[in-house]
């Protein structure tokens, strides 16, 4: 991991209770929809952490769920998310609602950011007119200094805000001293190997999430779709940083909900595609359904790779396992030589066995082959299957790795089926199992 990494750079908790703007300010500073809004409390659960930069200072910004000790088991999770943000952090901003005033939850929220030592910024949002930029002055009640008015929705008061915050924040860590170069290395353009968890709703994404990467990260709670969107943790390996992404749990786009349901299966989307991996995550107790045929056609269209995960297994008998085992291999035949790994990521049982998978794929990303081996191949294919209307690759190059890249120059256009043919052969000779393949074509005159 570089000293560019998001670890270097200085943390901002937003924090506050439940449905008063936290998730709308953090798109309004990002400048674009990172987390899911919707108009009613409880959406966000787990913390959500993206880069931010303003006036040339980088910074890590932490959406967290509302803050509501005393509340059922869920909430009670949500809330020490909330307090281990505030912890982490260097700097806190409190978001309250000025057209409701001091709540007693304000208060108590209030009283837990009194104790810390980190400069904390109150933000009264949805001050929208002047009538009520009046009401602001309610909130010098709760002992945190003057508030700033805000309207997250729409940016009103935010660059007042924001110069306040970086004034505040410490220098970055590390040789870095460009703030392009944090915010790329912030994003992830530095190639972090990244791993999605997909999977149905309740089949234990978040369970295993938290146990590879060693922390409570996501919110874990025997209620479907406690995960609202794509969480992301990098983490140091002996086979360098890893990106592990926990996402929402998918269902059939028929039975998806209008709102933050359907931003969840958008979000989680977007993670396989930009992903390297994936960890298709199916409850072992249910065997194989249709759903999970689904997901894997998708995951698979987009390129990625797919360790399966058959979770929960120390939960089946003898004859459950078998007929487990047979379902794999005749629903998901379509997957090729994909691993299958059963675990228990309740108890940790096996799961030792993903980093070696994900060591192999890691090196298969990082593989360069000569080029006088890729021709080899390339060659050799043609003549065992020529290409169909006289279609021929005169010449083959690995251009790129992470991953690994190939160029084809031929004479005329390739079909898609006798692309993913070459691929094959090309997977098979260089041994790069599930990592993804890149094919670039180019055509020029024989």
């Amino acid at each position: 991991m570089t000293s560019q990494e998001p670890l270097e750079l200085p943390m901002v908790a937003i924090i506050g209770r439940p449905n008063v703007g936290k998730s709308t300010l953090l798109n309004r500073i990002v400048g674009r929809r990172e987390a899911i809004v919707e108009e009613k409390p409880g959406v966000t659960r787990d913390r959500k952490e993206v880069v931010a930069d303003w006036q040339g200072r980088s910074f890590r910004l932490v959406d967290t769920g509302g803050w509501m000790p005393g509340g059922d088991a869920l909430d009670e999770k949500v809330s020490r998310q909330s307090e281990k943000a505030i912890a982490e952090a260097d700097a806190v901003i409190m978001v309250v609602d000025v057209t409701t005033g001091v709540t007693e939850e304000d208060a108590r929220v209030a009283e837990l950011l009194r104790g810390s030592p980190k400069p904390v910024l109150v933000v009264a949002n949805k001050v929208d007119d002047a009538s009520h930029e009046a009401l602001i002055w309610e909130f010098l009640s709760l002992g945190l200094g003057n508030p700033w008015p805000v309207t997250a929705l729409h940016g009103l008061g935010t660059g007042d805000l924001l110069d306040e915050l970086v004034a505040a924040l410490p220098e970055p860590e590390g040789d870095a001293t460009n703030a392009d170069d944090l915010v790329a290395g912030a994003t992830g353009e530095d190639k972090v190997f990244s791993v999605a968890l997909v999977g149905r709703p309740n089949v234990g994404k978040s369970t295993l999430f938290n146990r590879l990467i060693g922390e409570d990260r996501s919110v874990v709670h025997d209620m479907p779709g406690t995960t609202r969107d794509a969480i992301d943790t990098v983490i140091e390996t002996d086979d360098g940083p890893i990106r592990f992404v926990d996402t929402a749990g998918m269902r059939r786009k028929a039975r998806i909900e209008e709102g933050t349901e359907y931003y969840s299966f958008v979000r989680a989307l977007q993670a396989v595609d930009n992903s390297d991996v994936a960890l298709l995550v199916i409850d072992a107790t249910e065997g194989v359904t249709h759903q999970d045929q689904r997901l894997a056609e998708r995951i698979d269209a987009a390129g990625c790779p797919i360790v399966v995960l058959l979770n929960k297994w120390e939960l089946l008998d003898t004859d459950a396992r078998t007929a487990v085992t047979y379902e794999v291999g005749q629903k998901l035949a379509f997957l090729g030589e994909s691993e299958v790994i059963r675990i228990s990521a309740l108890t940790g049982k096996n799961v030792h066995r993903l980093m070696p998978a994900l060591a192999d794929a890691i090196t298969a990303y990082h593989r360069r082959v000569p080029t006088r081996r890729v021709n080899e191949v390339v060659s050799l294919a043609q003549s065992a299957q020529p290409a169909p209307h006289g279609a021929r690759i005169l010449y083959a190059t690995q251009g790129a790795t992470d991953p690994p890249t190939f160029t084809l120059f031929a004479n005329k256009e390739l079909p898609a089926t006798y692309l993913r043919y070459i691929e094959r052969k090309l997977r098979e000779a260089f041994d790069l199992g599930a990592t993804p393949i890149k094919l670039r074509v180019r055509q020029r005159s024989n």
